[in-house]
């Protein structure tokens, strides 16, 4: 507790289940790990978040007169040195606009941007560069996709199945396209580990079903759902599916082809890369078939003016002027996490979220959402929480003022899930790579003197 120092903190209704430390919730069920990740953690070796923390200048900073505890991981990552770089040295070097100029700088822009494109193709195992669309961020590559290929494809009484923890990015654009075609959205519930149904969405897909849209990992939940599995349910009965890898690309390989997906979407922030640029895959014979979402420059074969033709894509689908830095900045963002391994990163990742996990069950009246970790279950590394009467804003803000802990607390963009947990909202701690257990740790010390704090006034 803090002596003599009285915060003024936001308070709002919430209603919170009551919860003990011996909820099931809190039982522990750790998988055993394999030498090759045992090597990685072993006592007295340098911890992948150790090596590579000195890449990340944000990191080294105070907060609030502590030393910075980023667990924020799931809004967005931190930017590496490499990334920071390649951004000035696009800005001082050859900024110009992409594709058509002749003069050196353009055409240096021009090179460095489909490079980018080059390295998000390989990254995730694209067949074909052609099949990258960049774009603002993941939210405008679904709609890209709601409004080209929905408009185009859905009828009246066609399906689209979602689960209850989609992102609102995966859900709004969807019922606008069923407002408009008459199209019929169904929502997957939870199962008793609180992991969105895989058998009651096998159930739900019919000849009726022609898109099934879920996350690959949930950022609420942490849960990880068998991709592989669903586009083989789907394509069965003729149903595309687009799969939302936010959470999933900047922790884990991540194979487009082995997946089998139709459309898949990911935001570079999330990746150590810069804002204001994410990507669509799309498979080529899909993407061909697709009006443009946009009108304007760039995505034209000829304009005359009664009528234009359209190029072929990925160009059709970026009209104007792209965000060229940020994607070269992708770029490097992509050599950077290829540099360390993504089974590295996701190995070491996963010894995190363990340890996240048995050290969050330790604090008293702790609920957490999502599936405790097992030989059979795997958690991504966040965690989801609410501790009994103290409303998760209130956390957030007095980790942040007196420890210098950064974590979120709302809804996450996931309200339908929340109302579904029978809460308005949760805290919430994820971790990366350049995360270390000592992060978690001071998190855990700092949460237990919030707890205490709060709990000092009743």
């Amino acid at each position: 507790m803090v002596e003599g120092v009285f915060v003024k903190l936001p308070s709002f209704p919430f209603l919170n289940p009551a919860v003990s430390p011996s909820s099931p919730n809190c039982r522990l069920g750790f998988r055993r790990f394999s030498a090759s990740l045992s090597a990685v953690v072993k006592e007295g070796s340098v911890s992948l978040g150790h090596s590579t923390r000195p890449d990340f200048p944000i990191l080294h900073q105070e907060v609030n007169g502590s030393k910075l505890v980023y667990l924020d991981n799931a809004a967005t990552s931190q930017k590496p040195t490499a990334v920071l770089k390649a951004l000035q040295n696009y800005y001082e070097t050859y900024n110009s606009n992409v594709h058509r100029g002749i003069h050196y700088l353009s055409a240096k822009a021009t090179d460095e941007y489909e490079l980018a494109r080059k390295k998000v193709a390989a990254f995730i195992n694209a067949s074909d560069s052609t099949e990258i669309v960049f774009t603002r961020n993941a939210t405008e590559a679904i709609n890209l996709v709601a409004y080209s290929w929905g408009l185009s494809n859905l009828r009246p009484g066609s399906e689209i199945i979602l689960s209850i923890a989609e992102h609102h990015s995966a859900i709004v654009p969807w019922q606008t396209i069923a407002q408009k075609t008459g199209a019929i959205l169904r929502f997957v519930s939870l199962d008793e580990n609180e992991v969105p149904d895989v058998e009651e969405l096998r159930g739900m897909i019919s000849e009726r079903t022609e898109l099934v849209v879920v996350h690959h990992v949930s950022n609420v939940l942490g849960s990880v759902l068998p991709i592989e599995d669903i586009v083989i349910w789907a394509h069965a009965v003729g149903a595309k599916v687009l799969v939302d890898a936010c959470q999933s690309v900047p922790h884990m390989v991540v194979d487009v082809q082995g997946l089998d997906a139709d459309f898949l979407v990911a935001s570079s922030h999330k990746m150590c890369g810069p804002t204001g640029v994410g990507f669509l895959f799309g498979k080529s014979n899909l993407l061909l078939d697709m009006p443009p979402f946009l009108g304007g420059g760039e995505m034209i074969s000829d304009v005359f003016l009664d009528h234009s033709t359209y190029a072929e894509p990925p160009s059709r689908f970026e009209a104007g002027t792209p965000a060229i830095g940020e994607a070269i900045g992708l770029g490097a963002a992509i050599d950077y996490l290829s540099g360390i391994g993504m089974q590295k990163i996701h190995d070491y990742e996963m010894e995190l979220a363990n340890y996240l996990y048995e050290k969050l069950c330790s604090v008293p009246n702790i609920r957490i959402y999502g599936p405790k970790p097992s030989d059979n279950i795997h958690r991504a590394a966040l965690c989801s929480f609410n501790v009994e009467n103290i409303h998760p804003t209130d956390l957030a803000t007095f980790l942040d003022q007196q420890h210098g802990v950064a974590i979120r607390s709302g809804h996450h963009c996931a309200q339908p899930l929340h109302r579904h947990l029978g809460v308005n909202a949760s805290a919430r701690a994820s971790l990366h790579f350049y995360n270390t257990r000592e992060d978690v740790d001071e998190f855990i010390r700092s949460l237990d003197d919030t707890v205490s704090f709060f709990n000092s006034f009743k």
